[in-house]
């Protein structure tokens, strides 16, 4: 017959004694959080970017456009410093209701070893981009037949886009801190919401560093990133405390700190299987899914890696800091979880 998971959990061995670790465990996570903290308030305080990321051409509005180079094999390096300096001195014709725009703001990025350019300029109408493109085609030499790509995003939409991505960001949060604090102890609840928090500093951090030295720009698909790793990280604390919670009901008399220790042991090769196979298939969009999954894969494995640390290692230490309310409220037989 079959042990019960509770029977388990009840003889499973002691391998972490992550309680005696906790302060390594907090300076580590300090480190991180404060890199982070520091990396978005720079970009805050950049005066070309004026915000805590760089947002991208879904948020600002504007004209992308992708041209591929013919290339029998590898492709001619190119000088983006140069392309940009040609575009910033290009004359384009005006509109009948505006000037022309801008360019010295453009922006180049080469990709795929200088196969594909990408340009991201001001919005553009159809006549202004072709002048742009006929400007880098000395630059880039033939261009492949089909290999060409523009998307324009009015400054309009790309507002309503960039509130509807922060309303839905808000929103789930909100969600995810009303359902925990109703469902478990408030205590709980609270360092659920404290790792989560972690988990989402430290990727906007490591984005923002990014937008700092290598102009990397967020989407609309970061943002659907932060909230699936939202999701990842209160669901993997949750199952470590819940198997911390039910150790305190079948053993009262134990030091909560093996409890923690135990619980943590008994879901450590859960969370590493787990994080593993979700990593599998974001390692291969990250190497095969192309430029426009490229960023949205690699914010999510960095979320699963930094989800799992907060869930096995953050959540758990931190619980130990409420240690005696917690032990009272077993001895009383009061559930973690409310009925």
């Amino acid at each position: 017959m079959d042990s019960s998971p509770s029977e388990a959990t009840n003889k499973t061995p002691l391998k972490f004694h992550l309680c005696r670790q906790r302060r390594r465990v907090w300076l580590i996570s300090s480190a991180l959080v404060l890199l982070s903290a520091l990396g978005i308030i720079s970009s805050w305080l950049n005066p070309s970017i004026g915000s805590p990321l760089r947002p991208g051409l879904d948020f600002t509005g504007g004209t992308q456009i992708s041209l591929e180079r013919t290339c029998d094999s590898d492709c001619s390096s190119l000088n983006s410093l140069s392309i940009s300096k040609a575009l910033s001195n290009l004359s384009l014709p005006d509109e009948k209701d505006a000037l022309a725009p801008d360019l010295s703001q453009v922006r180049v990025q080469l990709l795929d070893g200088s196969k594909t350019l990408v340009l991201r300029l001001p919005f553009l109408s159809a006549s202004q981009g072709q002048v742009v493109i006929d400007a880098v085609e000395p630059f880039t030499g033939p261009l492949e037949s089909g290999g060409l790509a523009v998307d324009t995003i009015g400054p309009s939409l790309g507002g309503q886009l960039l509130r509807s991505s922060l309303i839905s960001l808000i929103v789930a949060l909100t969600g995810i801190a009303i359902y925990i604090t109703i469902r478990y102890d408030r205590f709980y609840a609270l360092l659920t919401l404290v790792a989560l928090a972690h988990d989402l500093i430290i990727i906007c951090g490591i984005f923002a560093w990014l937008g700092l030295f290598i102009s990397l720009e967020v989407d609309s698909l970061f943002a659907v990133a932060l909230l699936t790793i939202a999701g990842y990280s209160v669901n993997d604390t949750v199952v470590v405390f819940d198997r911390i919670r039910e150790l305190g009901i079948q053993r009262p008399s134990t030091p909560f700190a093996e409890q923690i220790d135990r619980a943590v042991s008994a879901t450590f090769t859960r969370t590493v299987y787990t994080s593993s196979t979700t990593l599998l298939p974001l390692i291969a969009l990250i190497f095969f899914g192309g430029v426009t999954l490229y960023w949205f894969a690699i914010a999510l494995a960095l979320g699963v890696v930094v989800g799992s640390w907060s869930s096995i290692a953050l959540a758990p230490t931190l619980l130990s800091l409420g240690s005696d309310s917690i032990v009272i409220q077993v001895k009383n037989n009061q559930s973690i979880v409310s009925e």
